[in-house]
């Protein structure tokens, strides 16, 4: 088998497992994963969750053979954290990592790491150390500073991406990514394979190809661009299922896609180019994702900040055609569900913040166990940005900010888009939620491990 560069980052959100069948020895195979990971779309950001204007017929399809989830959060409204509970099935705050990881001196002053700690529990090297072979492809943003660890120190054979090491660097589009998961799959049709596909649409810049843009011209100028970077991400995935059916993997392969927090907001149109970017591209102006009516974005604790798209599929496991509303499940639980569903053990000294959804994967029932909780210290600037804190536990969930005195709940169960305030008519729901907070928040660490900090901080 021929080894190319083994380190290449996660970049569309989908992840794929094989079903078991029996090899010459009479062994069950091990499941193939694929995780495709998108970066800002929305839940709103998909024809079949009802925009009338964005077209994703790929993801139609693959909801339409496999499970579509509804109360399905990440544990961050931003990138970094958001990719961190993923890649340890912890949440991102017992790693020091509450805002997107950049500069030294910006992860410093707001009190972060500067780099996921390569000694924490690792969903590739959980995979790596069963004799799966490991790739990411796509954006990392989980250290980019120069003396950060390579992406092959957390556990990939292959590793491409961008915000990361820069040793395999690819440009932020879906096309070199998904080429790179592509030509990794090729090469390992025959071995039991984890795949991090993670995607840079729908994020800032937006670099729309001009058949998607002729596509799209009867549209508005800001809709005919986010809808042509949503179509590139969406003919990834297509890529990827037809390749698993083009190698007879189709049925030995679980996909998931999902995206790292919800839509990022509209800018001005005199803002409207991304100057920051070397390459130009389309800015925040083209940034008009949506949230299906869920309120608030991204940089928010609200529904529409961490409420994403969650869809999966493994044909003759996974039931086709079913969408899943009571299922609670959240990207802590990928990697207690990704270990179940390759039968691998979970070190005795791991804790997961998260539990193993991978009834609910194959359309049992599921009922949640653990709290979710969410941190967020990313400023106040807009009015959905206020909580600092979150608790989901049972039908309930819970935002405050104690420096502004503030607290809201919400009846998930009778109100999916968190547009009612009820804490006053359930005093003591809040008290219970609250305790449960505090004490959370005093389980956590008040600075970073000096291990994940740069040497630049003692300049």
């Amino acid at each position: 088998m021929n080894r190319i560069v083994r380190n290449i980052p996660n970049v569309l959100g989908i992840v794929a497992l094989t079903l078991p069948s029996c090899n010459t020895q009479g062994q069950p195979e091990r499941p193939n994963i694929i995780f495709i990971f998108a970066d800002d779309w929305g839940y709103g950001d998909l024809s079949l969750h009802g925009s009338t204007w964005i077209q994703t017929p790929n993801l139609d399809k693959m909801a339409s053979e496999g499970i579509d989830f509804t109360n399905f959060t990440v544990n961050s409204p931003v990138s970094s954290p958001s990719r961190t509970a993923v890649m340890t099935g912890q949440f991102p705050a017992r790693h020091s990592i509450h805002q997107h990881l950049a500069g030294v001196k910006s992860n410093q002053k707001r009190g972060m790491a500067d780099w996921l700690d390569p000694e924490a529990p690792m969903l590739p090297r959980l995979f790596k150390e069963a004799d799966y072979v490991t790739g990411h492809f796509g954006k990392w943003h989980l250290g980019n500073c120069s003396d950060a660890p390579r992406e092959d120190v957390y556990g990939y054979d292959e590793f491409a991406t961008f915000n990361g090491s820069k040793i395999n660097d690819i440009r932020k589009d879906s096309l070199a990514s998904v080429d790179h998961a592509v030509k990794f799959i090729k090469e390992n049709k025959d071995e039991a394979f984890f795949v991090n596909l993670w995607l840079h649409e729908t994020h800032l810049a937006h670099f729309p190809q001009d058949r998607y843009m002729d596509h799209f011209k009867d549209l508005n100028e800001q809709k005919q661009v986010y809808a042509s970077v949503i179509a590139e991400g969406d003919e990834g995935v297509g890529r990827i299922l037809d390749l698993l059916k083009e190698l007879n993997l189709d049925e030995k392969t679980l996909v998931i896609f999902s995206s790292d927090n919800g839509p990022e907001a509209t800018r001005s149109k005199e803002a409207h180019w991304f100057h920051n970017n070397k390459n130009g591209g389309f800015g925040g102006y083209f940034s008009v994702g949506e949230t299906a009516g869920l309120v608030g974005q991204k940089r928010s604790l609200y529904a529409g900040g961490v409420r994403v798209p969650f869809i999966v599929r493994w044909p003759g496991v996974v039931p086709a055609g079913r969408i899943d509303s009571t299922s609670v499940t959240s990207a802590v639980d990928l990697l207690p569900t990704f270990a179940e569903a390759a039968g691998i053990d979970i070190p005795d000294n791991y804790r997961p913040d998260g539990e193993s959804i991978y009834s609910a994967i194959k359309g049992d029932d599921f009922k949640r166990t653990k709290a979710i909780y969410w941190e967020w210290r990313g400023g106040i600037s807009k009015d959905y940005m206020w909580p600092s804190l979150g608790v989901r536990e049972g039908q309930w969930k819970l935002v405050t900010n104690k420096e502004l005195n503030r607290t809201e709940l919400y009846n998930i169960e009778n109100d999916w888009a968190e547009k009612k305030d009820v804490a006053a008519e359930y005093p003591e729901i809040v008290e219970e939620l609250s305790a449960k907070i505090d004490a959370w928040k005093t389980s956590l660490p008040t600075e970073p491990k000096k291990e994940c900090t740069s040497k630049e901080r003692k300049k």
